[in-house]
């Protein structure tokens, strides 16, 4: 096999094997394998099993990708310049195509470690040795990585990937030897969960090549997403080459489905045939979130902008690499054709072909009919993704996994003996280089690269630190990926995603778009769940009565206190009304002044028998006794007021206590005036003494005794148990009362009991002088007010003991009243009649007429 130097320096040469896989090749003292994926989408062939298989051949080839190799070689060779580090080691470098294939990979890695091209048919180069490569750095498949990990694994050779991020690779057990300069998955899809959860996405569209890299990174997302209730619309999985079968099924799934964003854990390449078919049947609708693995893939865009603008994705951080961009630019007619990657590059971009190209992956006639390449291509002229350094995020990957290699030789190097981390601190050995060793010190590497802190977990893992990528159309109509936020594995998780969503371009115009399987439920309603489907689907329960919702998906509705009711809209508990007989309201009003009404009347009525004191009317009804009823009349009605306003415990017991006792020193009073009235008139019988014991003394004595008896009743009531204000409520009633509750049944009614005995003798000893001279006794009016007294307490008690709240006060406050105003007209008026208006009749002859 012929072999060409690229370069002048001819220990860096370029090999092709006679399959077609090639290599680049530069002589060191430790030489640093690499794997990258040149070529990709392999074309489908039917093998008929009758003859030796061809080799297979590849539709794509990645510019990107080549960028990535080149940027492998040139930290090589900046590495080498240095004279800090590794100043008494050279890096060389043995790199392979992937292809992105397990075949074509296991095989390469095993080429790579042995240091044999495939076969040896000559070389140009006689002194070039390719010693075996103790580390590689590569691939960028999970996939890929962890097939080419299961073979290398037993020798404990290092493999340093740039941009392998499925977690399954953190599993020390199974690839003990893996490390990686790329974050794990589990943090991307930390990382896409919480941003799902940011936009309210709660029904998402899962899709992935069938891969360890989808399977798990989906499955962890499914886990994830749990937290934040996030259901998964549909899983599918479709195989890596897409049969027309598999494109339609997928199809199928996505325009049936209610999901408008889509999650997809693919290739690049794969995506562009889903992207056309989705464009073919016009699914056109959804909203893009992007994997690490083609969230800046610039060779989407130029076909599919109008279906990927606004799609959001998770990119690894990137670095500005000096002097790389004139590096690759370095590159021309003339340097390019010893190289098959470079020729076809080349060849590619410029749309000519390379004199005596080595490129043979030429399938298409319009490649066939290409003109001769000039030695006037400059990479200045055109755009590629090769050349394009604006976005260095896997190309930074490759760089810091060559400084992770380098830094740990330099380690081994300026080890000292006895220092060291093997036993009985040895030191790793350099002739020969052994890679279980060297990944001891990879292990422990702590460097810092281009201003960036490099280090790793026990799991090989760097910290995780992403940029939230927002593609956009420039005004040119290319690609541009605006930055949007940061995710930081760092830092907390409260504050370690970050979003500035006022500048993010969205798929579906200005606003985010809805993707829910049910609308939320509103404040004032509750989530209740669908038999047999995920919990994103619900129906809105309006709240039972009494219970509240506050918030947006309420799973449970709230019971208000007792001291609260729902608003009208159910969504927060309001102070429910106090009930109670107010100053203010219109029955309160009513009360309270004809309560006043009542005070200036018995105050007039005193006014006019105190100045008409002298006269025979005043005098002959036993003057002393009748201001005494005038008064305490009077403290009857002003205790009134105290059953209006809002009840309190001091009021309560004011309230009952003085009624018993005013009302019981007015009967009192009337009773002691009626006794007086007959015991009189019963004295003027021949030989009778009775008036002796009905002196004014004893008049006063006997108003005290009987006041002193309900006293008494009201003391024992007041410390067994007293009248207290309660609030009194409903659970469903919208209002509280307040009220007054009496304490001691006994103790309230044995007070109106009192009262009513009283009344009951004063009725008596007034009937018994009802047939007495008119113009000595007062004893009908007496009469007739009792009976309006009677009519009026024992229309109460029922009405009274059937009524709440501020109608039980009302009530109360009416029955006052009426035997107020019974006793005030029926004794007094028909006296102040004939003093004010009848003064004739105001004479004692008048008086002592028969």
């Amino acid at each position: 096999m012929p072999m060409w130097c690229l370069s002048t320096n001819k220990d860096e040469c370029i090999y092709r094997g006679e399959e077609g896989t090639q290599s680049f090749y530069q002589h060191g003292d430790v030489i640093l394998g690499g794997l990258f994926p040149l070529h990709y989408s392999p074309v489908g062939a039917v093998r008929s099993f009758q003859s030796k298989p061809s080799a297979t051949e590849y539709n794509d080839f990645s510019s990107r990708a080549l960028r990535w190799m080149r940027t492998m070689t040139f930290a090589v060779a900046e590495i080498n310049q240095r004279k800090d580090l590794l100043p008494k080691l050279s890096l060389g470098y043995h790199i392979r195509d992937s292809y992105d294939d397990i075949p074509v990979s296991l095989k390469s890695s095993l080429l790579l470690v042995n240091g044999q091209p495939e076969k040896e048919r000559g070389a140009t180069c006689a002194d070039v040795r390719r010693q075996p490569s103790p580390v590689i750095v590569g691939d960028a498949s999970s996939g890929v990585s962890m097939a080419v990990l299961r073979t290398l694994g037993s020798f404990k050779i290092p493999l340093v990937s740039y941009f392998a991020s499925c977690s399954c690779l953190s599993n020390k057990k199974e690839f003990p030897s893996f490390m990686r300069t790329m974050p794990s998955d589990e943090f991307q899809i930390k990382a896409l969960a919480k941003l799902v959860h940011y936009f309210q996405w709660s029904w998402v569209g899962l899709i992935g090549m069938d891969s360890d890299y989808a399977r798990f990174a989906i499955q962890l997302f499914v886990k994830e997403s749990v937290r934040y209730n996030v259901c998964p619309a549909y899983v599918h999985f479709y195989p890596i080459i897409l049969s027309k079968e598999a494109l339609q099924e997928l199809m199928n799934i996505i325009r049936d489905s209610t999901a408008s964003v889509i999650l997809n854990f693919s290739s690049e390449s794969t995506l562009k045939t889903i992207l056309q078919e989705c464009r073919r049947q016009n699914i056109t609708h959804l909203q893009w979130i992007a994997s690490e693995a083609w969230a800046t893939s610039n060779a989407l865009w130029g076909d599919f902008s109008d279906l990927l603008q606004g799609t959001l994705g998770f990119a690894i951080r990137k670095g500005e690499i000096p002097n790389l961009d004139g590096y690759l630019r370095l590159l021309n007619t003339s340097s390019v054709q010893n190289s098959h990657f470079l020729s076809e590059f080349w060849e590619d971009t410029f749309n000519c072909q390379v004199n005596r190209s080595l490129n043979t992956h030429i399938h298409r006639q319009e490649d066939l009919n290409r003109g001769r390449c000039s030695d006037n291509e400059s990479l200045d002229d055109v755009y590629s993704l090769y050349s394009d350094v604006s976005q260095l995020r896997v190309s930074y990957n490759v760089y810091k996994a060559v400084y992770l290699v380098a830094h740990s030789l330099h380690e081994m190097t300026t080890c000292v003996p006895g220092q060291g981390p093997f036993h009985n601190g040895t030191c790793g050995n350099l002739k020969p280089l052994l890679p279980w060793q060297l990944l001891s010190y990879m292990k422990r590497a702590n460097f810092t690269t281009l201003g960036e802190d490099v280090s790793f977990d026990e799991n090989g893992d760097p910290i995780a630190s992403y940029d939230l990528i927002n593609w956009k159309m420039a005004s040119d109509g290319s690609l541009q990926l605006l930055k949007v936020g940061f995710y930081d594995a760092s830092l907390r998780d409260e504050r370690n995603l970050v979003i500035n969503d006022s500048v993010i371009i969205w798929h579906s115009g200005n606003k985010a778009p809805v993707s829910v399987c049910s609308q939320s439920c509103l404040p004032g309603s509750r989530k209740a769940r669908r038999k047999g489907e995920p919990i994103c689907c619900f129906d809105c329960v309006p709240c039972a009565e009494g219970e509240i919702s506050n918030e947006t998906d309420s799973n449970d509705c709230l019971r208000c206190s007792r001291e609260m009711i729902p608003n009208q809209a159910r969504d927060h508990c309001v102070p429910k009304v106090l009930e109670y007989l107010s100053f203010h309201e219109p029955l309160g009003i009513v009360l309270w002044v004809v309560l006043t009404i009542g005070v200036c009347l018995t105050v007039a009525v005193l006014c006019v028998f105190v100045t008409y004191r002298h006269t025979p009317v005043v005098r002959g009804n036993n003057m002393e006794l009748s201001f005494l009823v005038l008064l305490f009349l009077c403290v009857c009605f002003l205790i009134g007021l105290t059953f209006i306003g809002k009840p309190t415990d001091w009021l309560c017991q004011i309230r009952y206590t003085a009624f018993g006792i005013s009302f019981a020193l007015c009967i009192a009073c009337i009773l002691a005036k009626t006794i007086v009235v007959l015991m009189a008139f019963r004295a003027t019988l021949p030989g009778s003494d009775v008036m002796k014991w009905f002196g004014p003394v004893k008049q006063r004595c006997s108003v005290i005794l009987c006041s002193c008896v309900q006293c008494l009743v009201c003391i024992i009531w007041l410390m067994t148990k007293p009248p207290i204000a309660t609030n009194s409520t409903r659970f469903l009633s919208a209002t509280i009362i307040v009220e007054c509750d009496v304490g001691s049944e006994i103790g309230f009614w044995c007070v109106l009991g009192y009262i009513g005995l009283l009344a009951c003798m004063c009725f008596l000893t007034a009937f018994l002088a009802r047939k007495l001279p008119d113009n000595f006794n007062e004893a009908k009016c007496i009469t007739f007010s009792m009976v309006i007294f009677f009519a009026v307490w024992i229309t109460f008690i029922p009405v009274y003991v059937s009524t709440r709240g501020k109608y039980m006060a009302a009530v109360h406050v009416f029955a006052i009243l009426a035997s107020g105003f019974g006793l005030l007209l029926c004794i007094f008026a028909p006296k102040c009649y004939v003093v004010l208006l009848r003064p004739e009749k105001n004479i004692r002859k008048n008086m002592m007429n028969k």
